[in-house]
């Protein structure tokens, strides 16, 4: 049994990719969120067979389940795409520490778990897909736990595509620009300020930024920045210091 295993998946980029799953003929997708709601109503949208796993992808009760459902099924896992993210913008003496430390255990802990889990049940052709963001390419004022989160799980993945090459499994690391129609910046801005990040220019859709993600998928890349914002600012992180940087990304 082939399947794809998708974290986040209630909404945002990860339900995106499960209606791209959704053409390629696998067996089933499994699918993972805290919004339990909405993930039965996404599997109603679907013509593969789709698995509900609700829960926190940080709790162990939830990865248990996951665990359970794999040592039962033994199936092979063709596409892990771990989606699921959270991001808090302001002044860390602003952002609750609670919520800080969420963010290392959703954007990284999560991610590792997840993937350390669904390792052994890949064979070669298999992918390995960590949702970054461009935040990962420089440290960013007022957004810099999960640029930092973002930094990890970027370094993290660009290291396990070389350690999974021989072994035939594909590792892109997905760093989109802003993505306007999803529920992040909302939830994310919760700052009183007006000056972080505003108003969000350029900002892309979820459909377009996850086609153009899913091609670059396809193509096996190790990277993949989805739209000309996301392409212009993974090259010019690169050329020009960080603290011109962080003063500039005010604007974008």
């Amino acid at each position: 049994m082939n399947i794809a295993v998708v974290t986040g998946a209630s909404s945002g980029l990860g339900r995106e990719f499960v209606y791209l799953l959704d053409t390629i003929g696998l067996d089933e997708i499994w699918v993972t969120a805290r919004r339990k709601d909405r993930l039965m109503a996404l599997q109603k949208q679907i013509h593969t067979t789709v698995r509900v796993f609700s829960g926190d992808i940080c709790r162990l009760d939830t990865i248990e389940l996951l665990r359970q459902a794999l040592v039962e099924e033994k199936p092979v896992v063709a596409y892990l795409i771990y989606a699921a993210g959270l991001g808090r913008i302001g002044s860390v003496t602003d952002i609750p520490p609670t919520e800080q430390q969420q963010m290392l255990r959703v954007n990284c802990e999560g991610a590792i778990t997840m993937t350390s889990l669904c390792m052994p049940y890949m064979e070669v052709g298999s992918h390995i897909v960590e949702m970054c963001s461009v935040a990962a390419f420089q440290p960013l004022p007022y957004f810099s736990v999960y640029a930092a989160t973002k930094a990890f799980l970027y370094h993290y993945s660009l290291a396990l595509a070389v350690e999974m090459e021989s072994k035939g499994i594909a590792v892109t690391a997905v760093c989109p620009y802003w993505v306007k129609d999803t529920e992040f910046i909302p939830l994310a801005d919760t700052s009183n300020h007006t000056y972080h990040f505003r108003p969000y220019p350029f900002a892309s859709t979820t459909k377009k930024v996850a086609r153009q993600a899913w091609q670059d998928i396809q193509k096996r890349k190790r990277v993949s920045t989805p739209g000309w914002p996301a392409f212009f600012l993974r090259i010019i992180t690169a050329l020009i210091p960080n603290e011109i940087i962080m003063w500039f990304c005010r604007f974008f």
